[in-house]
């Protein structure tokens, strides 16, 4: 691919992977029980009750395939509703924060990530991040911070930024604006054929599937990669 003076990575399955760090939301959640006790006037569930009940039912907006992103407080807020309890914004934003905490502590670098970044920044290869993640902005980016991926990209868009999701166009066009490249001088690096192929093409962007972490590989004649290492080879 010559001429490339810029990648594009997705997040989540390509530059980090995670594991639901269920013992940690528990203790977060038994830790705010006596907060929210006070707040409701009544006694709360306990915290396996509120994880199965409030949080894991948040995941469907993590998911989504629809082209328009949530407000995230405004469906956290809705999912606390719905299991019976209307809490202050200020607290449920407490419980969030520390919440998303516990994924800041849980997340896991790609052993490749780092060491490729670096190497595309010393070549003078602008590095950026286009992701879809509906969390607080705020909270994503002290993430990216604490792994150390931040201070290895030159730009970082995430769809809650944006308020659209991949492969809507109008996140790839923020995300190359945000790099200061061309579509035509950009690849794309995702683990997802729908939002990191099909939707960087779509923009006039090269792209390619990572299947490191993927969960099912993609349909024979897109264009595959088998870890971040491969990158190189392509530019």
């Amino acid at each position: 691919m010559p001429g490339i003076e810029g990648v594009l990575f997705d997040y989540g399955r390509t530059l980090v992977t995670f594991d639901y760090p269920t013992d940690d939301l528990l203790q977060v959640l038994h830790r705010f029980r006596p907060r929210i006790e006070a707040a409701l006037g009544v006694s709360a569930p306990q915290a396996d009750a509120l994880l199965h009940e409030v949080l894991l039912p948040m995941e469907s907006f993590v998911s989504s395939t629809s082209e328009d992103e949530v407000d995230y407080m405004d469906v956290y807020r809705e999912s606390w509703h719905n299991a019976g309890m209307r809490l202050p914004d200020g607290l449920l934003y407490e419980i969030l924060d520390a919440e998303q905490r516990c994924w800041d502590r849980a997340v896991r670098v790609d052993p490749d990530a780092i060491p490729l970044l670096t190497w595309l920044g010393q070549g003078g290869i602008k590095r950026g991040i286009c992701s879809n993640a509906p969390f607080p902005p705020e909270m994503m980016r002290r993430q990216v911070e604490s792994n150390g991926i931040a201070g290895n990209v030159d730009a970082i868009v995430f769809s809650s930024e944006v308020s659209r999701r991949k492969p809507a166009p109008e996140v790839y066009r923020a995300a190359l604006a945000a790099l200061g490249t061309r579509a035509e001088r950009t690849l794309f690096v995702g683990d997802r054929v729908r939002e990191d192929y099909e939707g960087p093409q779509s923009v006039g962007m090269r792209a390619v599937v990572l299947t490191a972490h993927t969960e099912e590989p993609p349909p024979a004649g897109i264009p595959a990669i088998r870890s971040l290492a491969e990158v190189p080879s392509l530019l």
